[in-house]
């Protein structure tokens, strides 16, 4: 939208409700203190609106569509479990990825049913399930002499970025991860990576290091290695969430393929 409809529709608003939201400066624009009194009540609107359309799709489209989400870092192989299970106990379904605070903002908003996210997170109103932890491989360059140590270490990956997903995406869980790659010995920079293509081309470029929940799918690949380092460390924890308590079983059923095959490839 360009600036003149923006100022035409705040004039029309500031004249309905009859105060002024926005004071112009020779700065740029600002809130007055009326503005910045009904900007929270407005935001709650703007979430209650989202909601009504997602109910309202669902009523369109019909409830036995599920709708579902779930975060990069869970794999392809833990996404496939779950749709594959999910295909048991509905008609249809239509599955996104994004991060966790996407996510966690379209079930809120109940555009989504539910969503597979990574823990620790801020979760608002919304139900959570228990925690299923995954252990991650390291991906490393085949060259990095990590490969052919005796006892190869996390520390021993000093000068590699470590490729991950922005702190944006999760920071709770992003600082936990930091935090405990620190308490091993490293402290690497961040290279922020969208996809598990973007990091595998970051790794074998010879520079980086990413984690992984899906080694098997790397295997075969020439360029970069997978390794069990930090086990503990390097663990991604998933969880579903959900708003509506009419889903708590089929949130149970998404949790118990996340189990299965958490165990599968412990």
């Amino acid at each position: 939208m360009t600036q003149p409809p923006v100022s035409q529709g705040l004039r029309r608003l500031e004249k309905e409700l009859g105060v002024q939201l926005i004071r112009r400066t020779s700065r740029g624009a600002e809130l007055t203190d009326a503005g910045r009194d009904l900007l929270p009540r407005a935001r709650l609107l703007i979430d209650d609106a989202a909601r009504f359309l997602g109910e309202a799709r669902r009523l369109h489209d019909g409830t036995e569509v599920l709708r579902w989400g779930a975060v990069p870092l869970a794999g392809a192989g833990a996404v496939a479990a779950v749709a594959q299970r999910l295909g048991d106990v509905s008609s249809g379904q239509e599955m996104v990825s994004g991060t966790t605070v996407g996510l966690v903002e379209q079930v809120s908003a109940g555009t989504l049913d539910l969503a597979i996210v990574d823990a620790p997170c801020v979760t608002g109103a919304l139900t959570a399930g228990p925690v299923v932890v995954f252990r991650r491989q390291v991906v490393v360059p085949t060259g990095h002499p990590v490969t052919t140590a005796t006892r190869p270490r996390l520390r021993q990956l000093a000068g590699l970025d470590l490729c991950h997903p922005p702190r944006a995406a999760n920071p709770p869980a992003y600082d936990q991860l930091i935090d405990r790659l620190r308490e091993s010995g490293l402290d690497p920079h961040v290279l922020p990576v969208s996809s598990a293509e973007h990091l595998v081309a970051a790794v074998a470029g010879g520079g980086a290091f990413g984690l992984t929940a899906d080694a098997e799918r790397l295997a075969s690949l020439d360029a970069v290695r997978c390794l069990p380092l930090g086990r503990d460390t390097t663990a991604l924890r998933l969880r579903v969430v959900y708003r509506e308590s009419a889903l708590a079983e089929v949130a149970d059923v998404t949790t118990a393929a996340l189990w299965k095959i958490s165990k599968a490839s412990d």
